[in-house]
């Protein structure tokens, strides 16, 4: 009899249980004297495979001989059952919940909003789609801004200081005004010797005869006469070469700080956001509110657009405004992205017949 319980104690000792076990369950095994019994239910056939099962004996499990033979053998055992955890990942998670969502482990992950995250930083959800339909629209280059931008209205054969004077002047000229307005302005004053030393030489009057009509000629012949001024003064008749001194400069603003940092000195400091850009970014929702100023269109953009792509976005999207995207009835129908465009997806083709009522088609039959 002792010879049974010895051989029973050895059995145990080198038993290994290998089952298929959930993550989430845990299970004990009891021993009598004849077989081992489970004490849980039984294990479902479908319960995943990922987990591995290790056996480890309860210390407290060992018979203890106490009483009768029989006593001893009707004494239980406990074989606990541990399990490695496996925890699913958040795309996995999302996967399960969302047929149609596609878990993608080596590009990033993508959430359940649909909008594309780097880092977790909001991003819109079809951007990359839309600039390349706007590139592929602007790849010609033909708009007015490709020819009468501040880069090129400007005299890039002159010294470097009278040239960054020039994109200064050109850009302060563009403000409300169109960009064919603006070269003709530009050619005047090249024409009459457009230096600092010169331009301080001639009156406000004159300078004013030369910029018409440009959008607020005379206050704008005032800012030139002081800007040129204070270049005299301060800078040795160059331009600052700061964003903060740009900007304190009689009518430059934000925006066309940040064009002459990026034209006149070869800076990034941002992205220059005209009212072409304030109003295309609005209209398709890159930014995560509208906004209602080009400089809080700026911010807006800045805080997602990739910084290699902040210095083609003025020009790229203001020929589009120029050429497609206008103010007053876009052309919608011409448009290669309309059909992702939160406006243009909206807008019905002229082209289509209208429909007629059925009811008044067949009073016109009967008559």
């Amino acid at each position: 009899m002792f010879l049974r319980i010895f051989l029973l104690n050895c059995l145990i000792q080198n038993c290994k249980i290998e089952r298929k076990m959930s993550s989430n369950t845990s299970r004990y095994f009891t021993r009598n004297d004849s077989c081992m019994k489970r004490s849980s239910e039984r294990l479902k056939k479908n319960i995943s495979t990922s987990s591995s099962v290790h056996v480890k004996r309860d210390p407290d499990s060992t018979v203890q001989p106490r009483g009768s033979l029989s006593t001893k053998l009707a004494r239980k055992r406990t074989i606990k059952v541990e399990y490695d955890e496996v925890v699913d990942t958040q795309s996995e998670v999302l996967a399960r919940n969302d047929p149609k969502m596609k878990v993608t482990k080596d590009v990033g992950q993508q959430h359940a909003d649909g909008l594309d995250r780097d880092d977790g930083i909001w991003q819109p959800p079809l951007w990359r789609d839309q600039l390349a339909g706007i590139k592929e629209m602007r790849k010609m280059r033909d708009a007015p801004v490709d020819t009468m931008g501040a880069s090129k209205i400007g005299d890039s054969s002159a010294e470097p200081a009278v040239y960054r004077y020039h994109v200064l002047l050109s850009l302060l000229l563009s403000s409300q005004t169109k960009d064919q307005v603006t070269k003709a302005a530009m050619v005047s004053l090249r024409e009459h010797g457009l230096t600092v030393e010169n331009i301080l030489a001639t009156s406000e009057q004159d300078i004013g005869l030369l910029i018409y009509p440009v959008g607020f000629w005379k206050r704008k012949a005032e800012y030139i006469k002081k800007t040129t001024q204070i270049l005299k003064d301060k800078y040795n008749s160059d331009i600052p070469p700061t964003l903060k001194e740009l900007i304190s400069l009689p009518g430059i603003g934000p925006k066309m700080a940040h064009i002459i940092m990026d034209v006149a000195w070869n800076k990034l400091t941002g992205i220059g956001v005209d009212t072409h850009v304030h109003r295309i970014t609005n209209r398709l929702n890159w930014v995560k509110k509208p906004t209602k100023t080009p400089e809080g269109t700026r911010i807006g953009l800045e805080e997602w657009l990739p910084r290699e792509l902040w210095s083609e976005t003025n020009v790229l999207l203001v020929g589009f405004g120029q050429q497609t995207c206008l103010p007053v009835g876009p052309r919608c129908t011409e448009c290669l992205i309309k059909n992702i465009c939160p406006i243009g997806k909206n807008i019905k083709l002229k082209d289509s017949p209208p429909k007629k009522s059925p009811r008044k088609a067949s009073i016109k039959k009967e008559k």
